[in-house]
């Protein structure tokens, strides 16, 4: 009897999901496929890693983003829609009033992105495609003043995204001539850059953001914010001309109304498997708290979906196909590696093991032109192999 795999959310980790089960149950090649429903509310598939790019004009708003519904084919169905229900125990998920059973569930819904503190009328946030377009617009028209990029609150996906923000505007900046009427400063309530990677990692992207002229403001956590100023706990102020921000994260609320949650607010799956509390339910990606030996959370960041993603379609595969190595499962190990960009053509690279005892081992390549170019190479790979 042919099973079905309800995975919700079309990020990265989803889409892994689907593709890979696709490909490791032979679904190409049969009559009576496995059916593997993706439950998706937006029908613009944004890649995340390209609005960087997109905020100072290096990639115009149509080449981030495919529609959803290409992800279809080979047994895989795109369902459009809020999610209004999801039922862990029963496996099952409710869209448009409609219930969709399934035998496995994968829940790759990521985080919800909402404003506080008014932010959004006062600035742009660059992690949506949105933001990032009237950002763009902003910045063109900048004439000089100060420029501002905030991490309001913890956490925050993408952990090199703010950093790579302000290095990337700098760079712009610098091109148009403003450099000496330009002053950029970067706000956030984390102690160092990256602090799960480690203290090397951290100095070192702190280093990078500092000789481009980048003011950095550590331990900075916002409380209130106006049209032009920001107020912090330490009791700091701070102007602004300009403002771009990270939007605050949250569980979606449609599964902080399940049981699935923890006590940390966000999905707590078994850290190997994936696997959650409930039989064949797993949850990936952004949504998720993996509590590391050091005391702090795996980072938010799309290359753990991937791999989390390729770790749970390969088990489900193991379970519903006749293959001789049932008893060979995949586990997830805690690798993860990232691009940092810095603008004017140059990135840096850094990649370790999370998992690592009794600290992560992570360490960064030496910046260049190659790692850029390696990121725009993964840009194209991801559209072409998945769309």
């Amino acid at each position: 009897m042919s099973k079905t795999i309800l995975v919700l959310g079309a990020g990265t980790g989803g889409i892994i999901t689907a593709k890979t089960l696709s490909k490791k149950v032979g679904n190409a090649r049969k009559s009576n496929p496995v059916k593997i429903l993706v439950f998706e509310k937006e029908e613009k598939n944004v890649f995340a890693p390209s609005l960087l790019w997109l905020m100072v004009g290096k990639r115009k708003p149509e080449q981030v983003y495919r529609n959803t519904s290409k992800i279809a084919g080979s047994g895989i169905e795109v369902v459009i829609g809020n999610i209004e229900k999801v039922n862990p125990g029963q496996i099952s998920v409710t869209v448009k009033g409609k219930e969709y059973k399934g035998d496995y569930m994968i829940v790759s819904l990521g985080v919800e992105q909402v404003s506080e503190h008014n932010l959004n009328t006062y600035g742009c946030d660059f992690y949506t495609f949105e933001g990032t377009v009237k950002f763009y617009e902003q910045l063109q028209n900048f004439k000089g003043g100060k420029i501002a990029v905030l991490v309001p609150s913890l956490p925050f996906k993408c952990p090199a995204a703010p950093y790579e923000a302000a290095m990337l505007v700098k760079s712009f900046i610098r091109k148009k001539g403003l450099s000496n009427t330009t002053e950029i400063s970067l706000y956030t309530p984390e102690q160092g850059p990256m602090g799960v990677a480690g203290k090397e990692l951290s100095g070192a992207v702190r280093q990078m953001v500092e000789m481009k002229g980048i003011t950095f403001f550590p331990e900075h956590q916002l409380t209130a914010a106006t049209e032009k100023t920001m107020t912090f706990t330490n009791g700091k102020t701070a102007e602004y001309d300009l403002l771009t921000f990270t939007p605050k994260h949250q569980c979606p609320a449609v599964i902080s109304k399940t049981n699935l949650i923890g006590k940390s607010g966000w999905i707590e799956p078994d850290r190997n498997t994936m696997e959650t509390q409930f039989p064949n339910v797993y949850a990936i990606g952004d949504i998720t708290s993996i509590p590391l030996e050091m005391g702090k959370p795996l980072p938010k960041a799309g290359v753990f979906a991937h791999y989390q993603a390729e770790t749970v379609a390969h088990n489900i595969a193991q379970k519903i196909t006749d293959n001789p190595d049932k008893n060979r499962d995949k586990t997830f190990n805690g690798e993860g590696q990232c691009f940092l960009e810095m603008g004017d053509g140059k990135a840096g690279y850094a990649g370790g093991n999370f998992y690592g005892s009794p600290l992560p081992v992570v360490k960064m390549k030496k910046p260049g032109y190659l790692w850029h170019w390696s990121k725009v190479w993964f840009e194209k790979h991801w559209f072409f192999r998945y769309f």
